[in-house]
């Protein structure tokens, strides 16, 4: 079973992006990178990023994430916090621990393509 069956399918991604980026645009460190951005679309690619990610059906058609991020000179701290703020969800809605650090370990991963390292 994959993640994104695991946490609850399209229902559960949905709901964690939304709060996920409650959590996001109320961080002052980070609220800022998104001023401009089309939140809906934002959301919409969210949710199928994560829901690809995590194991379920793919229909992210966005750019990668060195490409995505190239413009915004994000630092290690931009980073911390946008993961703090996914844990922090997955945490709220429920997810068991071990469920998160695999989320965490994924987010982890593109790390040094988000910070363009």
């Amino acid at each position: 079973m994959t993640l994104f069956d695991r946490i609850g399918g399209a229902p559960a991604v949905d709901q964690a992006v939304e709060l996920f980026y409650k959590k996001v645009l109320a961080d002052d460190h980070v609220a800022n990178y998104f001023a401009s951005v089309n939140m809906q679309s934002q959301a919409r690619r969210q949710k199928a990023f994560l829901t690809m990610v995590f194991g379920g059906p793919v229909n992210y058609s966005g750019k990668q994430m060195r490409e995505a991020h190239a413009h915004m000179n994000l630092r290690e701290s931009h980073f911390a916090a946008v993961v703090s703020h996914l844990q922090e969800t997955l945490r709220e809605l429920g997810v068991c621990e071990t469920d998160i650090e695999e989320a965490l370990s994924i987010a982890n991963s593109v790390k040094d393509e988000v910070l363009n390292r």
